[in-house]
């Protein structure tokens, strides 16, 4: 071999030869797929920085960020309704089609009959409860005639007198457990109303002529907690009171209410 022959070859990096690669006897070689690698996956790192890599420590991360955020929406909601409703306070303003039922939210008769009052009735189709209340205002809702359902939220224990008067397209009312009165007239002439249902509730005291003129009125179910209602409660609720009971008698007023009363608590 030439001078210059033995210089490029000693130039040649070596190769390392695979049955004798650094790391020692006993260690074994990882290839791909095979069993060693599957193991080595699936044990998951423990202590000191690795922790970070660990799905423990993903979950407490996506938690913690969880809790953090309600935390935030949960303040934030609040801060908005006591916006909303210093502003319906101050104003009397309400967005359109909604009716806001806030915590001053008494309406004046002379308000409820007013023009401007009677057109934002009209194109009222939803009502939002704010926190932290405790009643449904005197006329609140009053002469809302495309008002289909209501759903009215816990806390809140009375339903003022005309609250959901004149009603006309009030079908479907949901009661919170917690109410225990409703108001004088409060679902008067409600026709398209056809089912009631307080059995859950704590109702002590129906208002006078609170359902009355509500033709379409077939069922009701009242607590045993009812114990004291006004005059003319269910007058003219034609297919709710049996024809035997007459609610047209205008001088023993009490008397046919109890009588109504009585029979609903003996058919539920």
């Amino acid at each position: 071999m030439s001078k210059r022959t033995s210089e490029v070859v000693s130039n040649i990096i070596a190769v390392p030869d695979p049955n004798h690669l650094e790391g020692g006897d006993g260690e074994e070689e990882v290839f791909e797929g095979s069993e060693l690698d599957s193991a080595a996956v699936e044990t998951p790192a423990t202590g000191g920085e690795d922790f970070m890599h660990t799905d423990d420590f993903r979950r407490l991360f996506v938690g913690v960020v969880m809790a953090d955020t309600l935390v935030a929406m949960r303040w934030l909601d609040r801060k908005w309704h006591k916006v909303v409703e210093k502003k319906l306070i101050e104003v009397g303003d309400e967005p359109f089609g909604e009716i806001i039922v806030h915590g001053g939210n008494d309406i004046s008769n002379e308000v409820a009959w007013s023009d401007a009052r009677k057109d934002r009735m009209k194109q009222a189709t939803k009502v939002v409860f704010l926190l932290n209340i405790t009643k449904v205002g005197d006329r609140a809702c009053y002469c809302a005639f495309n008002l289909v359902a209501v759903d009215i939220p816990e806390g809140i224990t009375s339903i003022g007198r005309d609250s959901f008067m004149y009603c006309s397209s009030l079908k479907d009312i949901s009661f919170p457990k917690s109410l225990t009165s409703i108001g004088m007239c409060s679902f008067a002439d409600c026709p398209s109303l056809e089912q009631v249902d307080l059995l859950h509730t704590k109702v002590q005291e129906l208002g006078e002529g609170a359902f009355q003129n509500c033709t379409s009125l077939r069922e009701m179910k009242v607590p045993d907690s009812l114990q004291k209602f006004g005059d003319d409660v269910f007058y003219n609720c034609s297919q709710l009171v049996p024809s035997a009971i007459d609610v047209d008698d205008k001088i023993n007023k009490n008397d046919v209410t109890s009588e109504v009363v009585a029979y609903l608590r003996s058919i539920q």
